[in-house]
């Protein structure tokens, strides 16, 4: 079995966190491999850069999650092992890229991102980033007032 390192991002504006629908037309988070010995928070960075145009910030760690697939190019296993930060968008803006196979993106409230979500371990992750997100967003502001 072949095991890759990788790296993405929930990435939040406000109350929304940004999705991708890929080729296969399922919704999921912007990630992709570590590459050339880079960093992960660099590679997360990176892809959420090249795929949906969005220049973030990292607030925290959110976890790791796993998943295997078949490669039919390989002909064996492959096993993804994603490193997850909780990012901030300076605005809504994005530009989701088509050339990567996107068919669609965008910010959406939790609950919407929810239902379109496609796989489980994604939508668990989205929920609980949220919740780390807020505690942030509250210490960010009690910052602000003793500062």
């Amino acid at each position: 079995m072949i095991v890759r390192s990788c790296a993405g991002g929930i990435v939040f504006h406000n109350d929304k966190v940004f999705i991708l629908k890929n080729g296969k037309g399922e919704w999921v988070l912007p990630k992709g491999k570590i590459r050339n010995n880079s960093l992960p928070t660099d590679t997360a960075l990176n892809r959420i850069k090249f795929e949906a145009g969005i220049d973030a910030k990292i607030v925290s760690t959110a976890g790791e999650t796993s998943y295997e697939f078949y490669s039919l190019s390989r002909k064996q296993p492959v096993c993804n092992v994603i490193t997850w930060y909780i990012m901030e968008a300076p605005s809504k803006k994005y530009e989701v890229n088509e050339d990567e196979g996107f068919l669609d993106g965008g910010f959406f409230s939790i609950k919407e991102a929810m239902e379109r979500i496609t796989y489980s371990q994604d939508k668990s992750l989205v929920n609980l980033s949220f919740k780390k997100y807020l505690v942030f967003k509250e210490f960010e502001k009690m910052e602000e007032v003793y500062v």
